[in-house]
């Protein structure tokens, strides 16, 4: 049973600037919310950050509120917390799927995102994961999240001596007489 895994956890991430995080929830279980987010708020505060937290209806407005956030804020990251518990119909599988897909394809445009949607088959899996004394999911996300905004800090700022930089226009144009089309 997954649960009784030991898994290794990286160090929390340290910050040599302060770091901002949006904590984006649905509470549609509220009381699971309310642990996801205890837990990412410890996260967070605890390696030195500070965080501003608004909710959504639901796990699919989450990606869609983070990317008005990014769009008009100035965040350092984003979490996004919720729960999904199956129920009779398909609408699990299309808001776990589509919530995740859209926020993995946040991530893939640069943002730094801890995704932190419970989805469950029923309300005790869901009270253990985002219990913070217990697996702790919402700091998990967290955790997540700043360990992605220090990586962008970290190569955001290595700019001398890494990867290829663009020909200037003199040396494009040695060959060549400038105003000149070369042949």
């Amino acid at each position: 049973m997954a649960g009784h895994e030991t898994h290794y956890t990286l160090p929390r991430a340290a910050f040599d600037k302060p770091v901002k995080i949006l904590i984006v929830v649905a509470p549609y279980y509220k009381d699971i919310a309310d642990n996801l987010v205890a837990g990412a708020k410890a996260e967070i505060e605890a390696a030195g950050g500070t965080w501003d937290l608004v909710e959504v209806p639901g796990a699919l407005e989450l990606p869609t509120a983070i990317g008005i956030a990014e769009r008009l804020s100035n965040f350092d990251g984003y979490v996004a917390l919720g729960c999904v518990i199956r129920g009779e119909t398909t609408h699990y599988d299309t808001v776990c799927n589509d919530s995740s897909r859209a926020i993995s394809m946040l991530g893939l445009q640069g943002l730094c995102i801890g995704n932190g949607i419970l989805t469950v088959e029923n309300r005790p899996q869901a009270e253990v994961r985002a219990d913070p004394a217990g697996q702790n999911k919402g700091g998990g996300a967290a955790a997540a999240a700043l360990h992605l905004v220090a990586l962008a800090r970290k190569w955001g700022t290595a700019s001398k001596g890494v990867g290829f930089k663009p020909a200037s226009d003199d040396y494009r144009l040695a060959g060549s007489t400038k105003g000149t089309p070369s042949a």
